[in-house]
């Protein structure tokens, strides 16, 4: 079977990740890195390709991707797959003797950062190096032009200049073949850069904020916006890397669970470097809990099969025995081995790496077509229907104690999700946590708006609610006249656990027995949770529409000398605004839980 690009599109992640594509025998094709997976991923499938990209296409059977926290990690990651790997595809070296230099020179007054394959042996400048990647040495010096104005031409070139080139021009050198900077202070912009390549931008950020607060107070504004601008690019350069931030060797795992499926992802990193994740989806067929599968999962991992274990296990749920499995582990391994699960710093962002793998993954698998062909053709005999249903819709409610309410629509067709048809209603004139009078405004809005319109109307209509908002629901479609859609109430079990729901067919009095491990009861409940999800979203939207258009001023627990250390940190109020969470966690100050609330407060 061909490899259905358009619907593996549908589910892949838009943030920065690693993708292998695979042959029908898993043989991997080709790895490569991108900034949008998505759209990295869809221009392999539109346009025109040159003829070794359609005949690389033409064999690809299946795609796996690995999320990454940025552009740089995927690089580094890619790398390291190419190496291991060594794909077909992909452009391999003939040999490792040849590594990359970054050269300064001692002769020259105004030398230029070179990019070198030989060291020469005589001692006439700074060689940085080596390093691994060409290709991130080459974008290395683009980046130190942009912010610190270094020439990048030939001595010969340099030499014979009468007046500024266009580099010049567009602000990427400061023109010293005419002298228009002085020897010292060009002397000043190289070393800040290669300060920068040997991993100490810190230092040189400081220096540059001392600087621009200096020119500011002695009013030369020209020359502080100039330093802002530099502060801003190392700020964005000195965003912490997950793969290489420590020596460590650690393997991290993590479990999703949805209805109808689950996945273990597991992250290898070895001194301090990804190395990359693969994923497991084991059978649950004691219906173990979430932590009580994935202790199983790291018990067999380790000490069923062999593996070799690195110094730390850090693991997404609290495991039950936890020491028990600690003290095993160690003997096994014959040296103390920690397992985690509350962990700090850079082993939190493996952690959360791991687990927006396990999910990515997981939504990819239950997202495949012929997993929802079953599930719509189980339901269909559930339901006894002649034809399985082609579009079924799902409505819930979300509010803070009667505040911004919104009620969600969510579609899906035999391709899963109709992200296009996804409605929001923010429920007004109503009273205060009153559910049943905000599913009825829904409802008729919707219906109303089908009837004028003459729109598509679903086959199964889903409710997330018990009896009354089921009631309630059959007698709006009544006054409408509405009598073609299944009616479905989702009511929650005692314990609010999955595969405890009760299903309501038409009337309260009707019930529909499905098994907890049944693909119909996976559907009902995918999408009622896609509906709650998308409702929660939303109600998150209104209430907080507010604060997206707020200052460091409007924001609890930022006072003057919070402000102040932000705006020199980040060279204004524009780099705050770009900053992460991670990254203003940085600044002096501001922890974590602030940080969170500064990104909150500024992006909603």
């Amino acid at each position: 079977m061909s490899f259905d690009a358009k619907h593996f599109l549908k589910t892949v992640s838009e943030a920065p990740g690693v993708y292998r594509m695979l042959d029908d025998q898993g043989n991997v094709l080709y790895v490569g890195k991108a900034k949008r997976l998505k759209a990295r991923l869809a221009s392999y499938f539109r346009g025109a390709l040159n003829t070794k990209t359609q005949a690389l296409v033409a064999r690809i059977a299946d795609i796996q991707v690995t999320i990454t926290r940025s552009e740089t990690e995927a690089l580094l990651l890619e790398q390291t797959l190419i190496k291991e790997l060594r794909p077909p595809y992909n452009i391999l070296l003939r040999d490792d003797k040849s590594y990359p230099y970054v050269f300064a020179s001692d002769r020259h007054p105004y030398p230029a950062l070179e990019f070198k394959r030989v060291r020469n042996k005589r001692n006439d400048g700074r060689y940085l190096g080596p390093y691994t990647s060409s290709n991130a040495v080459r974008e290395s010096l683009a980046l130190m032009q942009k912010i610190f104005r270094i020439r990048n031409c030939e001595d010969t070139v340099f030499a014979h200049r009468t007046r500024p080139c266009l580099q010049y021009q567009i602000g990427r050198c400061s023109a010293p073949c005419v002298d228009y900077i002085s020897q010292e202070d060009y002397r000043r912009d190289l070393e800040h850069a290669v300060m920068c390549l040997e991993g100490k931008s810190e230092q040189v950020t400081n220096q540059l904020t001392a600087a621009m607060e200096a020119a500011s107070h002695a009013l030369d504004f020209e020359e502080a916006a100039r330093l802002r601008d530099q502060v801003q690019h190392l700020r964005r350069l000195q965003e912490r890397q997950v793969v290489d931030t420590d020596a460590s060797d650690a393997d991290i795992f993590a479990l999703a669970e949805r209805p109808g499926g689950l996945c273990v992802s597991v992250l290898t990193v070895r001194q301090g470097r990804m190395l990359g994740a693969r994923h497991h989806t084991p059978e649950n067929g004691l219906d173990l809990t979430p932590d009580e599968l994935l202790g199983e999962f790291v018990s067999q991992y380790y000490l069923g099969q062999g593996r070799e274990l690195p110094a730390e296990v850090i693991t997404s749920h609290a495991l039950p025995d936890n020491d028990i499995l600690q003290a095993a582990l160690s003997e096994h391994a014959g040296k103390r081995i920690r397992v985690a699960h509350q962990v700090r710093g850079y082993r939190a962002q493996w952690q959360q790496l791991a687990i927006t793998n396990a999910e990515q993954y997981l939504g990819t698998q239950l997202a495949n077509r012929s997993q929802l062909s079953k599930r719509f053709e189980t339901l269909r005999s559930a339901l006894s229907m002649e034809q399985a249903p082609h579009r079924l819709e799902c409505f819930d409610i979300s509010h803070s104690h009667g505040e911004a309410t919104v009620a969600s629509c969510v579609v899906f067709d035999q391709d899963g999700p109709v992200k296009s048809d996804y409605r929001r209603f923010n429920i007004e004139g109503v009273a205060a946590g009153d559910d049943y009078a905000a599913m009825r405004q829904a409802l008729t809005r919707r219906f109303k708006r089908l009837q004028q319109e003459d729109g598509k109307r679903p086959d199964i209509l889903l409710i997330d609610g018990g009896k009354g908002q089921l009631n309630m629901s059959r007698e709006v479609l009544q006054e409408l006249g509405v009598t073609d859609v299944r009616l479905i109430g989702v009511a929650k079990g005692t314990t609010r656990k999955a595969g405890l729901e009760t299903l309501f067919l038409e009337t309260v009095d009707n019930t529909l027995s499905l098994e907890s491990g049944s693909p119909a009861l996976h559907l009902i409940q995918h999408i009622r949770d896609e509906a709650h999800r998308f409702a929660i979203t939303g109600h998150r939207q209104r209430r907080d529409k507010a604060r997206r258009t707020s200052t460091l001023q409007d924001i609890p627990g930022v006072g003057p000398k919070r402000r102040r250390e932000l705006l020199k940190f980040f060279g204004g109020l524009q780099g705050v605004r770009h900053a992460t969470r991670d990254e203003l966690a940085r600044v002096p100050g501001i922890s974590a839980s602030l940080a969170a609330s500064i990104h909150q407060a500024l992006h909603g």
